[in-house]
């Protein structure tokens, strides 16, 4: 049922825990003919070392048809995992993110709008939407703990997996304010889901001593820096299953490229 293939990770979510697979991070990359695909079940921090690949780096692994139990989106597939294979060092930044403009800026771009509008034609799940203006980003309080099966999953010895590993629940939701070219009056908001944003969030509050100032850091670098004017940011987006709810669950964000001046 898995045919091999080569894909370029663009997206990975912070964890979740699971009850089948102790915990999962939902992946997604671009294949070699351009398409999207979203890589799910993958267990990731349990993965063996020389699986644990990173963004912008290809990989080859076993993909189905389709995805995992009754996600029927189009891009989801389900990966064999222990077919997992690192194919080479991560897509280099220099020269104004050369190697992996090569392959990011040739895909189709979409405002939030258009890309619903998929959704609704062909159950469109992923892509790249190009905001024309970020307005802000937002921090909102979450629920401090995980539910209590999640938490027993956390604290449970599995068979398989081991001595669960340690994951922190994040206090806050991340969401970003944003602007179209066919945006309305009312802006959109859509929460971001990155997992690098998460792994920022608990260094900061280490480093900081405050669940506060970290998440003010936050904002800082995921405002003011990535979406800074000599930035040319663009979203990766996906639906959250099984509701057509749009996140951010993935950033790009290269240099803006000056045109040269003719006179």
């Amino acid at each position: 049922m898995f045919s091999e293939t080569n894909v370029l990770i663009t997206v990975m979510t912070y964890p979740h825990p699971s009850h089948r697979h102790q915990e999962l991070v939902c992946t997604a990359g671009i294949t070699e003919a351009g398409d999207w695909v979203r890589l799910y079940p993958i267990d990731y921090r349990y993965r063996p070392n020389h699986q644990q690949f990173k963004k912008y780096q290809w990989i080859r692994l076993g993909l189905a048809p389709r995805g995992f139990g009754n996600d029927e989106r189009k891009e989801s597939r389900q990966p064999d995992l222990e077919s997992i294979q690192i194919l080479g060092e991560p897509l280099s930044t220099d020269k104004s993110w050369e190697a992996r403009r090569a392959i990011i800026d040739r895909l189709p771009h979409h405002t939030r709008i258009g890309l619903g509008s998929l959704y609704d034609t062909d159950r469109t799940s992923l892509g790249i939407v190009a905001p024309s203006e970020i307005l802000d980003l937002t921090i909102e309080p979450a629920e401090r703990d995980w539910k209590p099966e999640w938490q027993a999953v956390l604290s449970q010895f599995n068979l398989f997996y081991g001595q669960p590993k340690a994951l922190a629940k994040l206090p806050y939701k991340f969401s970003y304010v944003f602007r179209c070219s066919d945006t309305g009056v009312r802006p959109h908001s859509a929460m971001i889901e990155d997992w690098e944003l998460g792994v920022l969030f608990l260094k900061e509050k280490e480093r900081l001593g405050s669940e506060e100032a970290a998440a003010q850091s936050v904002k800082k670098k995921y405002l003011d820096e990535i979406c800074a004017a000599g930035r040319e940011t663009r979203f990766f987006m996906g639906t959250v299953f099984p509701y057509n709810t749009w996140v951010v669950i993935g950033l790009y964000w290269p240099p803006r490229i000056q045109q040269a001046r003719l006179f």
